[in-house]
């Protein structure tokens, strides 16, 4: 066996060769060694996190920015040409810098008094402590570490649960399953830490539900320049300037419409940004709470935005409620959104942005629209997980007339 050129990343990270052969942590560029020993090439980066390799939250450290961001091109491109789609324009990848992510989901135990706080190991449920992040923001990372702290002085010495952290317009949003106060003292340590720590909401879950401790004022999110009631764990795209090219996107592809609709809504990221004067926006979400604070958020600023509490899965919009549009978004979960996919291809819709978290099912979609009639005309890469093999995309299908 000779020595092989790494040429491309795998979907799960490991770099490949063009005969074939895998090698874990290695970049285009690397040189497979017939050993297995990966030499470092030209697009090979130094970790910049000492938990790089055991956690899991990250597993591309290893690429500089050219080599990830021709990953996030190829997951996006890859699946469509696997279903022989081949899209001409696509855009420059957008990808989120270092400390940016707004938003984690985390785990932890406490055994006496110690606690470990963090993500599940690399292809393990194992738990990382988490001593640094050069993904969450600065401030994220300080209010987890502080939950370290008050998990550390729980009068419980033995705990376990989960900590649901986002940025939100008020400051940081926390939500601790595990913790069941059960004395006035108990809730008052819990007050006190949220007010010393300048929280913007301090919540807990004894198994019924987000309980609130402490929210001196309504918290919200902001999209545009509309400020939205946040419900607890609502949906957040991950990083702000991710959100931001998104919504460009959507934009940009909707430009000219009049009549918009906007699918798997969620608290309105979307429609609050394609908002205008002049311009109709119908929004639909199956979640209750998202779609209450869409309302209550468009009517205190008597926006043309309408939200409509419906479930797309079970009852997606049919041809003759699509046909009123003359644009459309559409956000579906990681399952993509088949059935309404189906309803899209019978109707007489022109335009449509299909936002994606996973280019298999985005692919599967994209066959049938491109099979009803519709061009695949434009692509948005966006890597807002950094060093994640998790990527994201806008897309402009155009039906022609």
């Amino acid at each position: 066996m000779t020595d092989d050129l790494i040429v491309r990343v795998a979907a799960r990270g490991d770099g490949v060769t063009a005969t074939g052969r895998h090698a874990a942590g290695a970049a285009p560029g690397d040189t497979l060694t017939s050993e297995g020993t990966v030499i470092p090439g030209p697009h090979h980066a130094t970790p910049p996190c000492p938990h790089f390799g055991t956690c899991g939250g990250c597993s591309l450290q290893h690429l500089d920015d050219v080599a990830l961001a021709d990953f996030v091109r190829e997951r996006v491109t890859g699946p469509l040409l696997a279903k022989g789609i081949d899209v001409d324009d696509v855009r420059p990848v957008h990808l989120s810098p270092p400390r940016s992510r707004r938003r984690a989901s985390l785990r932890y135990t406490r055994q006496k008094s110690a606690v470990t706080l963090g993500f599940a190991g690399q292809g393990s449920h194992d738990l990382v402590n988490i001593r640094t992040c050069e993904i969450m923001t600065p401030r994220l990372f300080d209010v987890m570490t502080a939950v370290r702290g008050l998990i550390a002085k729980w009068p419980k010495p033995k705990l376990a649960g989960q900590v649901e952290l986002a940025e939100i317009d008020q400051g940081v949003d926390v939500l601790i399953t595990g913790l069941e106060p059960a004395s006035l003292g108990e809730h008052e340590l819990l007050s006190t830490f949220a007010e010393s720590q300048g929280l913007a909401r301090l919540s807990i879950d004894q198994g019924y539900g987000p309980e609130t401790q402490y929210e001196p004022v309504p918290v919200t999110v902001g999209f545009g320049d509309v400020a939205v009631r946040f419900p607890h764990a609502s949906f957040l795209q991950a990083t702000m300037d991710g959100e931001a090219k998104l919504a460009a996107a959507a934009r940009e592809a909707l430009s000219g419409c009049r009549m918009v609709a906007d699918l798997f809504c969620g608290l309105g990221s979307f429609a609050f940004h394609l908002s205008e004067p002049g311009r109709k926006v119908y929004a639909a979400e199956a979640a209750r709470d998202p779609v209450l604070a869409l309302t209550q958020a468009a009517n205190a600023r008597q926006l043309a935005v309408f939200a409509d509490h419906r479930d797309l899965f079970r009852n997606p919009l049919q041809p003759d409620m699509l046909n009123r549009f003359d644009g459309l978004v559409l956000d579906p979960p990681r399952a993509g959104a088949e059935a309404q996919v189906a309803a899209i291809a019978r109707s007489s819709l022109k335009r449509l942005c299909y936002v994606s978290c996973n280019p298999a099912t985005f692919a599967r979609d994209a066959r049938l629209l491109c099979d009803s009639g519709f061009d695949l005309r434009t692509i948005w890469p966006v890597g807002q997980f950094r060093w994640s093999t998790h990527v994201e995309l806008a897309s402009l299908f155009v039906r022609p007339d």
